[in-house]
């Protein structure tokens, strides 16, 4: 009995939680550089500081981690100067409010009032030398390594130069936690060195790598496992009645 209820109970509760973030995965099946999380779940017995310990059955179903699924996501070209994605491993490095840096494979970028090259939502850029100024009336090209050059449009036309280079980061998956932002941070909050090897395809994005077809049957399994775990509660709980009413006096 004990073993259905606690089982039953907890695991209910983290179905929960592993459909919310199905259900989140299947709403940025077109978010630039999304990458597809899953929940793991775990048995723990319960522990209990009571003179009476509780029985040996007693179990909980938890949330043990957070997984993410750091497979690259499909290459779409845009012809957009300030669009990037990177080719294999590696991030974008940006400079958050609070001067720490935080990760993103979403390369489409854009320039504010100032010319400082930012994300969409306004964060901006790390390059080598800190956020990255682009001159104003200058025509943009991006190297296989980042390296930012600009050709004016007026003037000398033939002269190129380097404004920068975009930071490019490779740290171990391990070492990095996604944000309640969706942006992915150095666990110790330190800052990752930068990686000389990292490619870049200019004028082009990388699309999400959730699979919608593989998170909808997913979302269908979770759905009959949720309906399962309520059923095994509502037998436990006639089986509890039953039993009461043949030890109950008559």
């Amino acid at each position: 009995m004990d073993r259905l209820i606690y089982t039953a109970m907890t695991g209910a509760s983290q179905t929960l939680s592993r459909q919310a973030a199905v259900t989140n995965n299947l709403a940025n099946v077109n978010s630039t550089g999304y990458r597809a999380e899953e929940h793991r779940v775990r048995a723990v017995q319960v522990q209990s500081g009571a003179m009476q310990k509780g029985f040996s059955t007693r179990a909980f179903a938890v949330d043990a981690s957070t997984h993410t699924n750091f497979t690259p996501g499909p290459m779409v070209s845009t012809g957009r100067p300030l669009d990037i994605a990177i080719q294999g491993d590696g991030w974008i490095a940006l400079q958050m409010p609070d001067g720490s840096e935080a990760y993103t494979r979403n390369g489409s970028f854009e320039l504010n009032v100032n010319g400082i090259v930012q994300t969409r939502s306004g964060i901006p850029v790390l390059g080598d030398g800190g956020a990255i100024a682009i001159p104003p009336d200058a025509k943009l090209s991006i190297g296989v390594d980042g390296t930012i050059s600009a050709l004016p449009e007026s003037g000398a036309k033939n002269t190129v130069s380097v404004i920068g280079r975009f930071k490019l980061v490779n740290p171990p998956q391990a070492d990095m936690v996604r944000g309640e932002d969706g942006l992915f941070r150095m666990r110790d909050r330190e800052p990752a060195p930068v990686d000389e090897r990292i490619t870049v395809v200019a004028e082009s994005l990388e699309g999400s790598n959730v699979n919608p077809a593989e998170q909808m049957v997913t979302m269908i399994s979770l759905a009959r496992q949720f309906e399962m775990q309520m059923k095994m509660l509502s037998t436990a709980d006639a089986n509890d009645k039953a039993a009461a009413q043949i030890l109950s006096p008559r």
